[in-house]
This record gives structure tokens, C-alpha cells and sequence, in this order.
């Protein structure tokens, strides 16, 4: 089982604690098959909030990857694109089941001293 912890905007996690953003974008794929993401939420939050399934990841050119995943991405085609200008390549984690802890945790409780520009292994 390989987990990834990401920093995810508060916007952003609340969108997927509601379930209507049930993708989690990214510029640059992980190394290691992941299956589970742990969910950190940046400032003004930074905690650790929640959990999720990865279900599958789709992996392919930004307009590609839109046209799979609109429907659940939680966010504009207008971010969307802004995020991913100039790139040749988009990936989207799938989520599964998302559970949010009753009880936030920092970053320490998983030996990580500083919140990840993109992510880390945990």
C-alpha cells in the first residue's frame, strides 16, 4: 500500500469532502503506484483533514484529460486550463471514498516538518 500526502487549497478540499470534486489534478504523475492520498489542506487550515481513495489515474494531454473527467472535476474549465497553460501533459487521481478524520492532524504526526509544494510519500 503506497500513500501520498498532498497540499490541497481549502476550496479545493471541501469540494471533495462534498464529493463534487472527485479528481485531484496535478502537473507532474508520482513515481510509485499510489493508492491512497492523504489530504492536507494549506493555509489559512494547515492540517491534515481527510483521506482518500485513488481508484485510477488518467494520465494523457490537458485536453484529453478534461473531456474524461469535467464532469466531476470541481472546478472551471477556465482554472483548469490556467493550471495546465503551457503543459503537454495532465494527470487526475480518480477518488474513491473519501473519509475526513473526526480529529485534524499536522504534519508532524507523519514525520513531515514542512507542508509539500507537490507531494511526498508517506
Amino acid at each position: 500500500m503506497c500513500q501520498m500526502l498532498l497540499s490541497i487549497n481549502p476550496e479545493h478540499v471541501k469540494n471533495i469532502l462534498l464529493g463534487t470534486k472527485r479528481v485531484e489534478y496535478r502537473k507532474v504523475r508520482c513515481k510509485s503506484e499510489v493508492d491512497k492520498i492523504i489530504i492536507y489542506a494549506t493555509a489559512p487550515v494547515m492540517q491534515v483533514v481527510a483521506e482518500a481513495e485513488v481508484i485510477g489515474i488518467i494520465e494523457d494531454n490537458p485536453n484529453t484529460v478534461w473531456s474524461i473527467t469535467a464532469e466531476y472535476a470541481g472546478i472551471s474549465k477556465v482554472f483548469f486550463d490556467n493550471y495546465f497553460a503551457g503543459k503537454d501533459k495532465a494527470v487526475a487521481y480518480r477518488l474513491g471514498k473519501v473519509e475526513k478524520y473526526s480529529q485534524p492532524k499536522t504534519l508532524s504526526d507523519y514525520g513531515i516538518n514542512f507542508a509539500p509544494q507537490s507531494f511526498v510519500y508517506v
